[in-house]
Order: structure tokens, then sequence, then C-alpha cells
């Protein structure tokens, strides 16, 4: 793919940027991702049409995803804390565990499989 199906350099380096912020909230309980998933919906009409669109499409899926499997281990462990109180239950925080476990894993995967595809000047999904 050529690099002028890429549309401006400003929108690369703001999806660099925003690939940079989604890693490091992994280390800001989430805030970052936060302020990159905002900012990836504003800009959105920016990139329509070129190949950084599917970035940004790639961006904004692994964050919802990323959000929902963070809730489904909350959940597992607000299961045991407030509504079970069997033995047999106690299981369900390691559950929860495990799945906060592996999303990490593949947000990181996400974001660095974004970064290099974007450093070749690929579209993802490619």
């Amino acid at each position: 793919m050529n690099p002028q199906n890429f549309g401006s350099q400003d929108n690369k380096t703001l999806t660099y940027v925003l690939y940079a912020l989604y890693i490091a909230s992994i280390f800001s309980a989430g805030i970052l991702s936060i302020i990159a998933i905002i900012i990836n919906y504003i800009k959105l009409d920016s990139v329509k049409g070129t190949a950084l669109e599917s970035h940004f499409i790639w961006q904004i899926r692994s964050f919802w995803w990323y959000l929902f499997w963070n809730v489904v281990a909350i959940a597992c462990v607000c299961l045991v804390v407030f509504v079970y109180h069997s033995p047999w239950w106690s299981a369900t925080p390691l559950l929860g565990l495990a799945i906060v476990i592996i999303a990490w894993i593949w947000h990181v995967y996400r974001c660095i499989r974004g970064l290099i595809t974007l450093s070749e000047d690929r579209p993802m999904y490619q």
C-alpha cells in the first residue's frame, strides 16, 4: 500500500499516539484509554477512506472488547462477594483473575500488532 493512502502525516502520528495511550492505559487503570477512545471517535471522520480508518476501527474494537472482558471479570468477583457464600463459588475470583490476565495479554497483543502494521504502512485486516 502506498503511503499516500494514509492521508496526512498528522493523522498517522495521531494514530501512533493513540496506540501509545492504549498501551499506557494498562498502567493507568484505564484512564488513558478513555482519552484515546474519545479521540478515536472525534477524529474518525478525518481518516475515513484512508488506511488509517482500519487502524481506528481496530483500536475502537480493541477498547470495547477489553472493557467487556474486564466487566465480566469484575462480575465474577462480585458474584462471590455479594451473592454466593458457598465454598464451591470460591474459585470464581480465580476465574475473574484469569480473565483479566488473558484480556491484558490480548490487549497488549492487539496494540503491538497495530503498531507494527502501522509502521509497515499497511492497513489492518489484510
